[in-house]
């Protein structure tokens, strides 16, 4: 196990990945391991009342994981601007960001290549970014994702 704790923001239940999600009003915190690795996950909301709390969690962190809704794409450039807002922060300038495409399952999801041009991943200069197709309800694509940020962040200690 790597001796410092890997810090990341997701919107995944850990526990319950076959439950309803249910979005946060407030926050949970809890300790990971995955692969060796002991991630502190910091599982921040969504809802706009809190998302300018995020920054209060941004020191330390090394990995960012954001959840993008693939089947909203009224919604997929406020995704962005939220994105970009984040990634513009000067505690975020060296975390490694892995992006779920979540809700692949719908019939009318976006693909990763029409998210990642959606949100202007490969705009992206001195950021590792990876973006995986998710269904969080099933769990199909999230150890995949985990895999991609795990090996990227071994790399980082």
């Amino acid at each position: 196990m790597l001796p410092v704790k890997q810090q990341f923001s997701t919107s995944l239940n850990w526990e319950k990945l076959s439950q309803p999600f249910q979005p946060l009003a407030s926050f949970n915190v809890e300790t990971v391991e995955y692969k060796n690795i002991s991630f502190t996950v910091w599982d921040v909301g969504g809802q706009d009342k809190i998302r300018p709390l995020w920054r209060h969690y941004f020191q330390n962190t090394q990995g960012l994981i954001f959840v993008v809704d693939s089947n909203d794409r009224e919604r997929v450039g406020e995704a962005r601007d939220e994105l970009q807002r984040m990634l513009s922060e000067d505690e975020l300038r060296e975390a490694t960001l892995l992006i779920f495409a979540n809700k692949q399952d719908l019939p009318n999801a976006m693909n990763a290549a029409e998210i990642t041009d959606k949100l202007g991943l490969h705009s992206l200069r001195n950021r590792n970014w990876y973006i995986q197709a998710t269904c969080a309800t099933s769990g199909d694509g999230l150890y995949e994702g985990l895999d991609w940020l795990s090996n990227q962040l071994k790399n980082v200690k």
